[in-house]
């Protein structure tokens, strides 16, 4: 498992998880760092042994334990490149959107339980007959500690609470199709996750010392549960590949600009996502670093993914209950639910 060195605050010209650390960072030196962080973190391998721990985990859950964090010397002078004030508008979306994330995990449970209940339990833990959560599952437990983090650096940078208006996660919805309605809330939670895996990511190339520490942690955390779901979801979806997802993707988009109207789910979250993250208050140049992380996070992803042939996916997790499925009427009818 990648580990975090807490590191000391530092000073111009010295190294720190994404490279030399300077007290004007550049959109160009950026990229350099978010290629250094791409190629500490995200690796093939890397990756590889987080879908191969998850059978394992189904029946030993064990929360990865953080490192050792200084909190109290988190400061404004560990950011470079992007004024404190944005920064912190990005952590305060950014802890709206991760607040809510017994709801996130309950709404994973319920569509995972009719055919995958290990899985389920990974995610959602177990509930009693009144629905309420018994013993929580491995996902929440590491992911509940992300919104107190955030809500500590904002406090460090701020030097004030933030506000929290938490986003409201979007129930468990049956359409009476429950692979075709796993397969789209699939598709929502790697998205979520990979958004997620990139945004800390690109975080972690404007900071350093101990703000970037606390971010690295919670940047492993992103990667291991998108890295889960989507090894997961190959294995449960053995005829879609990121050719189908895209497929189901672009067919979602067409159809949402041809009928405004329509309320989809993912292409919310998007706008929703640019709306948390004060979009409009970022300089160009952070944009297009962002989607370079982006860029730079999905070759890796695309490289993995290669690796995910049935017969692994099968060696490592079993035999799939559910039966076959059209792949074809799969992303048709997910795409006209997105």
């Amino acid at each position: 498992m990648t580990s975090i060195t807490t590191l000391p605050i530092l000073s111009h010209g010295e190294e720190d998880l994404a490279g030399r650390w300077l007290p004007d960072l550049g959109p160009i030196y950026i990229k350099q760092r978010v290629e250094r962080l791409t190629r500490r973190y995200i690796t093939v391998e890397h990756l590889r042994d987080r879908i191969a721990e998850l059978p394992q985990q189904f029946h030993c859950p064990k929360p990865r334990p953080w490192s050792s964090l200084r909190w109290n010397a988190i400061a404004a002078d560990q950011i470079s490149g992007i004024s404190v004030e944005t920064f912190c508008a990005i952590l305060q979306g950014t802890i709206n959107t991760e607040a809510p994330i017994h709801g996130y995990t309950q709404a994973s449970r319920q569509y995972l339980t009719h055919y995958y209940p290990r899985m389920a339990r990974f995610v959602g833990g177990t509930v009693d007959a009144a629905g309420q959560t018994t013993s929580p599952g491995l996902w929440e437990l590491e992911e509940k500690r992300h919104t107190p983090a955030l809500i500590a650096i904002y406090k460090q940078l701020a030097g004030k609470k933030p506000v929290l208006v938490p986003y409201a996660a979007r129930p468990y919805t049956s359409s009476g199709a429950p692979r075709a309605d796993l397969y789209r809330h699939g598709l929502h939670r790697i998205a979520t996750e990979y958004g997620a895996t990139c945004l800390y990511l690109w975080m972690m190339a404007y900071t350093t010392g101990p703000l970037q520490a606390v971010l690295g942690e919670l940047l492993i955390d992103e990667i291991n549960h998108m890295t889960k779901f989507w090894g997961f979801g190959r294995w449960a979806y053995p005829q879609t590949n990121l050719g189908t997802i895209a497929s189901t993707l672009t067919q979602a988009t067409v159809r949402k600009w041809r009928q405004p109207g329509l309320q989809g789910s993912l292409l919310h979250t998007l706008r929703r996502m640019t709306q948390e993250l004060a979009w409009g208050q970022w300089h160009v140049s952070h944009q297009l670093t962002f989607l370079y992380s982006f860029d730079q996070v999905m070759r890796v992803l695309w490289h993995w993914d290669q690796s995910l042939t049935p017969s692994y996916l099968e060696a490592l997790l079993g035999d799939r209950p559910g039966g076959n499925y059209n792949a074809d009427q799969l992303v048709q009818d997910s795409a006209n639910r997105l």
